[in-house]
């Protein structure tokens, strides 16, 4: 595995390194001790499925706080997403910054999100999947987000109409927040 450090202190691409033969191919999608090399000690506790049926299906900003914050290794499995950070670390150097990337499922890439970042992605073909491991548990009292199309964060979005649910369509903006 090869870690590629985004610019955002603890988010990295992660680049798996699959075996090919005739079959087809291996590849590991974790591995304890290559994640310890980086400095990432905390262990995966749960693994989540998204699937979106059409394209521009946007899920997030979320994230959770206090002793609920998460990690997440996501992973798009089938077709392919524009995924989004927000540093929502108050004490951090990047804090209110973002970045996008994109994950699809021919790449063997992964995306690293520590705790205390809000997560979110939008889908940029039908029948999408993403996989995403996660270093807690969901606690519905430490949810929390912000809104998709704040502009604040300035986000460019492949779309200004996403399908998106209500939930998500009215978290707070960040201001409201502070």
């Amino acid at each position: 595995m090869k870690f590629k450090e985004l610019g955002l202190k603890g988010l990295y691409i992660v680049e798996k390194e699959p075996w090919f033969d005739e079959r087809g191919y291996f590849e590991r999608s974790y591995c304890k001790r290559e994640f310890e090399k980086i400095g990432f000690k905390r262990n995966f506790v749960q693994t989540n499925i998204s699937f979106s049926n059409k394209k521009h299906t946007l899920r997030g900003m979320h994230y959770q706080i206090n002793e609920s914050g998460e990690d997440k290794l996501v992973s798009c499995v089938k077709g392919k997403i524009m995924d989004v950070v927000i540093d929502m670390r108050a004490k951090s150097k990047t804090y209110c910054q973002h970045i996008c990337t994109w994950l699809e499922d021919k790449d063997n890439k992964m995306l690293l999100v520590p705790r205390g970042f809000a997560h979110g992605f939008i889908t940029l073909t039908d029948n999408c999947m993403v996989m995403y491991q996660v270093s807690n548990y969901y606690n519905k009292e430490n949810e929390r987000g912000v809104r998709w199309n704040d502009p604040f964060f300035n986000i460019i979005w492949p779309t200004k109409k996403p399908i998106i649910s209500k939930k998500d369509a009215n978290h707070p903006f960040f201001r409201a927040l502070s």
